[in-house]
């Protein structure tokens, strides 16, 4: 049994993403034989994670601002050279570096966080589907200005799950009368965009196919 203290910290970490109670117990044992200066930077990068990032207002992907910078929008936002005609629909941040990597994809994107249940929604899926729906017909009031988008790209994984989300958004998107698009051939089913190497997502983006 282990000490109050180390297990606290186990159950903190078998919270992230992936991580069960087994691989958890070794960061926690990883970090005491560390030196205690050591274990101080690590805090001290987790301290600053919350005082030096934001949230972009417009797509939710954290970013962040020149030093005393009061920029509301990410890098790709206010990039006045992105195609404000093109609103790409990620599930999370390292979906949208894949297709950034691509350096094909030149319009702007939105993060849904975490996939949406189309059967159980609960409060913040349904703040997410309705601040999705606001910031395609208003976009000016996010902070982007001069958008007009013409077609929605659903660059979700080719799991069944996020698949099952993919066939709600099109519903909920429908009365929009907008383009929309899923990606195409290049995904094998099963498959996530974080993973996938670029010239794969390269070629699920040109193959995209209308819904």
């Amino acid at each position: 049994m282990y000490s109050s203290t180390i297990q606290k910290l186990i159950d903190i970490f078998s919270k992230f993403p992936g991580v069960g109670p087994r691989t958890a117990s070794r960061f926690v044992f990883y970090l005491l034989r560390k030196p205690e200066s050591e274990t101080k930077q690590i805090v001290q990068a987790i301290n600053d994670l919350h005082k030096a990032v934001r949230i972009c207002v417009f797509c939710q992907n954290p970013f962040e601002p020149e030093k005393n910078g009061q920029d509301r929008l990410c890098l790709i936002c206010s990039d006045q050279r992105r195609d404000k005609t093109l609103l790409c629909l990620v599930e999370k941040e390292a979906d949208l570096e894949a297709l950034e990597k691509t350096r094909k994809y030149k319009g702007l994107y939105f993060v849904l966080g975490r996939l949406i249940s189309p059967l159980r929604q609960k409060a913040w899926e349904k703040a997410t589907v309705e601040k999705l729906l606001q910031k395609i017909k208003f976009p000016e009031k996010f902070g982007l200005v001069g958008a007009d988008f013409q077609e929605i790209i659903l660059a979700l994984n080719y799991t069944v799950e996020s698949q099952a989300v993919v066939l709600y958004l099109e519903r909920v998107l429908k009365p929009l009368n907008k383009k929309i698009s899923r990606l195409g051939l290049g995904l094998p089913i099963g498959g996530e965009l974080e993973y996938a190497d670029e010239e794969t997502v390269s070629s699920a983006l040109d193959s995209r196919k209308q819904v």
